[in-house]
């Protein structure tokens, strides 16, 4: 599986507006929901979620990024989106260093396997230095586009 098998392109936020978590979390629900066909009541549950999982145990797992992720019946196929904060967001990250890039992912809550996947194909792409570095850098939603494309291409590992 690739990112691009998941990531939704026209979800993709070159500068996040919101400059707080939850903020952030439902700026990037809701340009999902719109891709995905969510409506402004599933999306705002969704976000809701989102936020109450981030209250039990942040998901930003340090070196700037953050993974939020929500399983919900409105759901219907795994999609995920890319934000990116030029200023920085708390997320109450574990190395306490604020978040520039966030991957959110949403799946349907019938199909574990797939979102261990997903998530799988996620971190190990934000392990890599120079993805996580040129993902902070770009400035714009194509130039964001590009570089999934161009990590899809990498040899897994």
């Amino acid at each position: 599986m690739k990112l691009s098998d998941f990531i939704v392109a026209d979800a993709v936020i070159s500068e996040l507006s919101a400059v707080d978590r939850n903020g952030v979390i439902r700026e990037m629900v809701d340009a999902l929901a719109k891709c995905i066909g969510l409506s402004e009541k599933d999306a705002a549950t969704v976000a809701r979620e989102a936020i109450q999982r981030e209250n039990k145990g942040s998901t930003g797992f340090g070196k700037g990024v953050a993974v939020p992720h929500v399983k919900h019946e409105s759901i219907k196929r795994i999609a995920a989106t890319i934000g990116r904060s030029s200023a920085g967001v708390d997320f109450a990250a574990l190395d306490r260093a604020p978040v520039y890039i966030v991957v959110l992912l949403l799946s349907p809550p019938d199909n574990a396997d797939q979102h261990l996947a997903c998530m799988e194909n996620i971190f190990r792409h934000l392990q890599r230095d120079n993805f996580r570095r040129f993902l902070r850098q770009a400035a714009s939603k194509e130039e964001i586009i590009e570089l999934i494309r161009e990590a899809d291409e990498l040899p897994a590992g």
